[in-house]
């Protein structure tokens, strides 16, 4: 009895500590998207985030400008891939001066063929197109200089390119600059590279004009010469636009719901692993 006696009264100081430790573990700990983060686990990444943002902190003004006029040009870019199809017939010229796509500024130089527009409209409209939101990284480049290019193109190949252009004169920045229309050059990396160089706003709208005129150019030319035949095909488009645009969406679910499956298995898998590991302990 006197042992039972022992016992009881010993028992309540076992799970009051051990209630109190669970309470002192739990302190401070997060719940995201299912799993707990440890205070650590939180100020680690926090410590990480605050290394790769090329910004200061608090950010200043321009900075949240910067930002945020970036994010709506994305936005916009995004919305505007589901309407583009049904544009094409309609509104070539408006689609090319939105977008700055190659499709609609072919479609519009072969309506312009047809007599349906003048092609020069579609080349300007090609060109405002294609550079309207360039010179954004050219002043990332320039305000956030090296941690901005770090930001945007988080690349060894990245870092170990920009010391060697950056020395590069004037001229072969500027070549660079209008390279940066033709198909497979990295152009956001083109673009902060002018800016944290030190090119001056208008040396790079000039030359960054000159490379969206010669590649609209070459497209508004081809379309032109095509004439009838690529009118087909835009009617065609045109035609099918909304079964496009559903299957362009179905395939975008079908990703996500594979990506959401594929996380919850990755996080139930390491559930399973902590697990192991607590009972073993």
């Amino acid at each position: 009895m006197t042992r039972m006696s022992g016992y009881d009264e010993a028992a309540p100081s076992v799970a009051s500590e051990g209630a109190e430790e669970s309470a002192t573990n739990e302190k401070g700990r997060r719940t995201w998207w299912g799993r707990t983060y440890s205070p650590e686990e939180i100020e680690a990444a926090q410590q990480q985030w605050r290394d790769l943002r090329p910004w200061g902190s608090p950010m200043a003004r321009a900075d949240k400008v910067l930002i945020g006029v970036l994010i709506a040009a994305v936005l916009l870019s995004l919305v505007s891939l589901p309407l583009r199809p049904f544009l094409l017939e309609s509104h070539p010229i408006a689609t090319a001066a939105a977008t700055g796509s190659s499709s609609a500024i072919g479609a519009g130089a072969a309506f312009a063929k047809l007599g349906q527009g003048e092609l020069w409209w579609v080349i300007v409209a090609g060109v405002i197109g294609k550079i309207k939101f360039d010179w954004l990284y050219w002043w990332a480049g320039r305000r956030w200089g090296e941690k901005g290019m770090a930001f945007f193109v988080p690349t060894d190949r990245a870092k170990r390119l920009v010391p060697r252009l950056r020395s590069w004169p004037v001229v072969g920045k500027f070549s660079l600059v209008v390279a940066a229309s033709l198909p497979g050059v990295p152009a956001i990396f083109v673009f902060l590279l002018a800016g944290l160089s030190g090119m001056s706003l208008p040396a790079f709208l000039l030359a960054d004009a000159l490379g969206a005129a010669l590649m609209t150019g070459l497209v508004a030319g081809l379309g032109y010469g095509l004439g009838q035949n690529a009118v087909d095909v835009v009617l065609l488009i045109d035609n099918y636009a909304l079964w496009i645009v559903v299957a362009f969406s179905v395939l975008i679910g079908i990703q996500a719901s594979r990506a959401q499956v594929a996380r919850q298995k990755k996080q139930r898998t390491a559930a399973q692993d902590r697990s192991g590991d607590h009972q073993q302990a």
